[in-house]
């Protein structure tokens, strides 16, 4: 990757905004989780975003989506010794993404391999491993290692089946949303056209 120098102006204070949205806690949190999921061989990093960022390139985020799988369908391919070539670093986030997708986390909760390569939002690569914990802990297919209270359960489908008579009812209520008809009267009321009379 090219070396950048300093920002300066807007592009420092929209870099500063970036980097606020980062959060400490939760890198401890997450760094928790993957270890606890993918076994004390993954090692600890060291503690800030420039720790755990060198960390996730090594090919820890692999190990980490290949472990929510089960065994034989491993989407990644991981190499026995962590990838030290910028490019072969960058295949494997991309195909960490692309697992990371079809397991199901949504486009928008994923970052952009830049983002964590040139650490230019260390938050967004925070959300995406968040969305694949929750979804981990939802699915709770067997696979999710750790404290289910580390992420948020997403909410799933709850399908409600009516009989043909319960839709016929339901067409002849009127729904609160469309207000009452209640106390509803003409009384008072004069005929078109002519004034109202007010008598004080």
């Amino acid at each position: 990757m090219a070396n950048k120098g300093p920002s300066y102006g807007m592009s420092r204070e929209v870099q500063s905004k970036i980097e606020k949205k980062y959060d400490e806690e939760l890198e401890e949190r997450l760094v928790e989780w993957i270890i606890v999921q993918c076994g004390p061989d993954v090692g600890r990093p060291d503690r800030g975003r420039l720790g755990f960022q060198v960390w996730l390139k090594n090919g820890i985020l692999s190990k980490l989506v290949n472990s929510l799988y089960p065994d034989g369908s491993k989407p990644v391919k991981v190499p026995e010794n962590p990838p030290s070539m910028v490019f072969k670093q960058m295949e494997q986030v991309a195909q960490f993404l692309k697992a990371a997708e079809d397991y199901g986390v949504i486009k928008t909760d994923m970052f952009q391999t830049v983002d964590l390569f040139e650490g230019k939002d260390m938050a967004a690569v925070q959300r995406t491993l968040m969305a694949l914990g929750s979804l981990a802990v939802t699915k709770n297919d067997g696979h999710y290692r750790g404290d289910p209270n580390w992420f948020m359960k997403k909410a799933q489908e709850h399908k409600r089946e009516f009989t043909e008579s319960q839709l016929q009812e339901g067409k002849h209520v009127i729904g609160l949303q469309m207000g009452s008809n209640r106390g509803a009267s003409q009384a008072g009321m004069t005929g078109y056209g002519r004034p109202r009379q007010i008598i004080s």
